[in-house]
C-alpha cells in the first residue's frame, strides 16, 4: 500500500438526485466537495463528483444514467460505507440534525468501538465509529 491514510479507498454511488446527495453528505457528515462536474445539457444532471472526507479518502458519485459503464448495473444509492473517526458523538449529532434517517443510535461495541449508523434520504448506510481495524494502534 502506497499511502497510510486511506486515501485510496473510494467508494462509489448513483444517486437519483445527486445534487441533493452532495448537499446532503457535506451538510450531514463534513464531506468536502473536490470535484463536481454536470453535464452541459442539464445542470442537474452530475457526471461525477468527488467528495474528500476530511480524514483522508473521500466518495465519488453522479446521477444514475445508463452510459454503459461498470457503474450501470450496480443498484441505485444502495451500499454501506463505515468510517472511522473520533469525533462519533458530534458527527451522530450533525448527521441526525441534518435529517439522517437513524438505524443505530450511538452504541458502544463489545469490541471497544463506539459506533452508530444512518441512511441518507435515498437509502445509503453511512456507519461512523472509533474502531479502525484489527492491526490500527
Amino acid at each position: 500500500m502506497s499511502n497510510s491514510n486511506g486515501a485510496n479507498v473510494w467508494p462509489t454511488f448513483r444517486y437519483r438526485d445527486a445534487k441533493a446527495a452532495i448537499a446532503f453528505l457535506q451538510e450531514a457528515f463534513g464531506f468536502e466537495v473536490a470535484a463536481e462536474y454536470t453535464n452541459a445539457d442539464d445542470p442537474q444532471h452530475v457526471d461525477h463528483a468527488e467528495l474528500r472526507w476530511p480524514g483522508g479518502g473521500g466518495v465519488m458519485l453522479g446521477s444514475v444514467r445508463d452510459d454503459g459503464g461498470v457503474m450501470t448495473n450496480t443498484g441505485v444509492a444502495a451500499g454501506s460505507v463505515y468510517i472511522a473517526t473520533d469525533e462519533v458523538e458530534d458527527l451522530y449529532r450533525r448527521a441526525i440534525e441534518a435529517g439522517a434517517t437513524e438505524v443505530m443510535g450511538l452504541t458502544e461495541q463489545d469490541y471497544g468501538s463506539k459506533d452508530f449508523s444512518v441512511q441518507d434520504p435515498e437509502g445509503v448506510l453511512w456507519n461512523f465509529g472509533t474502531y479502525r481495524g484489527a492491526d490500527a494502534h
